[in-house]
């Protein structure tokens, strides 16, 4: 029965990944909750029918008492004997099943897999965003906002079901009752119902506004406290722990104040509520009294309409600290919709086609991209990069090398012209093709917190151990991986690398990332500083390796050590986002240009004019 309940509700059931969730909060909550509206409804109708009977328990409460005022002793079985029985046959037999049922609807059908179904939705839809919406913000604040946003959408359900209902039907029983023996004893309850809305008219609003403040002081502190440990090695590096914990305490200090604002209305309505329950129980107390003594009423009609008084006040502070819990969960839902409900930056075109490679020829016409300023960065590029042939970037810092690439991936779309690869326009494809058609090594190598052998088959889901381990050993790394051994014993290729590959060294994490890129054999290679974190002993070694990779393959190379890219079959010079010279090595050498000054500059120190000139002519492939 468990696994039949606990199968009702799939947390990967399919849905459309790019639909913006709308971005007000019902309409926010309802989007993640509508896949579960049945069963919501069945809880509403099992909570509702729990309730009623709670609620007639009471009521069966007093009928017992007058029973008992009204019977002889040895008499009381004979006369009510059949009674008795159906009401200890209700408690013993309906009060379990209601209250069961309402527990496994609860907690075998909803909870858990509507907080991680919404968990995976609004996860899913953000790693959909583009590279520049994770680079504006702190990945642990994203992370909890993801997190917490499931966990808070379906408590705001649960919660709204399950308590404002029990203390509806409390309230309305309890007031028709006092009806059914007198308008004035169902005065006081009715009183106490208007001032309760008013209290909840007053309190919600305000608590809304506090409990977002709390969820985004909550947020931030987790971004902070995430953003040290992510960075510890620069934390050590640089001797910056007070920096840190000044950081972080001024991150709890805020939390801390947004909390206590929070508590304070807490507090002051709390307070408020404790005198108005004094005053409904007093005076329906003093009520029953006088109309008992005028005979208006029965003592069993007393015991059990002061029974649902007590029940009423004794649940008001328990629904009052759950309002308070809901509206501190709306909080978190805006502060997680404020961050997840934006539009995809990148989207594929409507039943977008993969692209397909066939040559791998490249083209760019007139790209201009400025990262949303007027000018700067790319302007009116056009370059064509024939199949199979292998190109170099060159140029100062801030050039636009690195961002050429990422065009290439359209990691940004471009703001005029367009980007062709084998005559099939970048934009018009899907994302994922195209970047499936493209192998890249950065010089920023971060790994996956897994096994080596994971981070490997990255490059292409399912290679067998075989293509792993030849990948590998391409990339000179098999050596190095088999003496490698974690904190849990694992070793070879199944020791894991720890957050971003930090427990090996540079040159460990780039050979990991060639082999990733060996093993995922795209027919277009993007490297950008790939050897970067390598000594000269093992980059001459995965040289070799490169050469052999880049056979049969476009290549588009990045480097700032010239002496890695010389050999290529044409050098692109760039300057202020445009082509400024182009040729081969030994043609930029005789051309006396930007490329020549920086070569010799490489590999001759800083020389004089004339110096310069011999370098130059003395120079030769």
């Amino acid at each position: 029965m468990f696994r039949w309940l606990e199968g009702r509700l799939d947390p990967f059931a399919p849905f459309d990944e790019n639909e913006t969730p709308p971005n007000t909060v019902g309409r926010f909550i309802w989007h993640y909750l509508r896949p579960v509206r049945f069963w919501l409804a069945v809880l509403f109708f099992v909570a509702l029918a729990a309730g009623l009977f709670e609620s007639f328990l009471y009521i069966l409460l007093g009928w017992l008492v007058d029973i008992l005022a009204r019977s002889a002793p040895d008499r009381i079985w004979a006369e009510h004997g059949t009674t008795l029985m159906v009401m200890a046959a209700l408690v013993v037999f309906v009060r379990p099943v209601l209250s069961f049922a309402h527990e496994v609807v609860s907690n075998q059908v909803i909870i858990p897999q509507s907080t991680n179904m919404v968990r995976w939705r609004t996860h899913v839809y953000t790693l959909g965003h583009a590279v520049s919406y994770f680079q504006a913000d702190f990945a642990g604040r994203l992370a909890n906002r993801v997190m917490q946003g499931g966990g808070a959408i379906r408590s705001i359900a649960v919660a709204l079901i399950d308590t404002l209902l029990y203390v509806a039907i409390y309230a309305m029983t309890a007031l028709g009752v006092f009806s059914s023996v007198s308008p004035w004893l169902a005065l006081p309850m009715g009183l106490w119902i208007l001032g309760y809305g008013v209290l909840l008219r007053y309190f919600v609003p305000r608590a809304k506004e506090r409990s977002l403040q709390v969820a985004d002081t909550r947020s931030a502190l987790v971004g902070r406290v995430v953003d040290s440990y992510t960075n510890i090695l620069t934390v050590k590096l640089f001797a910056r722990a007070d920096e840190e914990r000044s950081a972080v305490r001024e991150a709890v200090r805020a939390n801390t104040d947004a909390f206590l604002r929070s508590l304070r209305l807490n507090s002051v309505v709390s307070g408020i509520l404790s005198v108005m329950n004094s005053l409904l129980l007093a005076a329906t107390g003093i009520l029953s009294v006088l109309l008992w003594k005028q005979g208006a009423m029965t003592s069993g009609e007393a015991a059990a309409g002061l029974a649902l008084v007590m029940r009423v006040l004794a649940m008001s502070g328990w629904v009052m600290h759950e309002v308070r819990d809901v509206f501190e969960n709306i909080g978190t839902v805006q502060e997680s919709m404020q961050t997840i409900a934006r539009p995809h930056g990148l989207v594929d075109r409507p039943h977008a086609p993969r692209l397909t490679v066939a040559r791998g020829e490249i083209r760019f016409e007139g790209v201009s991209f400025h990262y949303g300023r007027d000018e700067g960065v790319i302007e009116g590029l056009d370059l064509t990069i024939r199949a199979g042939e292998k190109v170099g970037l060159v140029g100062t810092s801030g050039a636009g090398k690195t961002t050429i690439t990422s065009l290439l991936l359209r990691l940004h779309d471009v703001e005029e012209g367009r980007i062709l690869i084998d005559g099939q326009d970048i934009a018009r494809v899907s994302q994922d093709s195209l970047r499936s058609s493209v192998a890249v090594v950065t010089q920023d190598t971060s790994l996956l917190h897994r096994s080596i052998r994971d981070n490997i088959a990255y490059g292409r889901p399912g290679a067998a151990d075989g293509e792993i381990l030849e990948a590998a050993r391409l990339a000179h790394a098999h050596d190095f991986i088999m003496g490698l051994e974690d904190h849990r014993g694992r070793r070879g290729y199944d020791a894991h690398v720890g957050e971003r590959g930090v427990k090996l060294s540079g040159g460990q994490r780039q050979r990991i990332a060639i082999a990733r890129v060996i093993l995922k054999n795209a027919p277009i290679l993007v490297l950008d500083e790939a050897t970067s974190a390598l000594d000269s002993e093992v980059e001459a070694a995965i040289q070799e390796s490169l050469s052999t990779l880049m056979r049969s393959k476009t290549v588009l190379a990045i480097a700032h050590r010239l002496s890695t890219i010389a050999a290529l079959d044409r050098l692109i010079v760039l300057e202020k986002g445009r082509i400024v010279e182009e040729g081969t090595h030994a043609q930029l050498l005789r051309a006396g240009g930007i490329y020549a000054r920086l070569w010799q500059r490489q590999s001759g120190g800083f020389l004089g004019a004339g110096e310069r000139e011999e370098a130059t002519e003395a120079v030769s492939f």
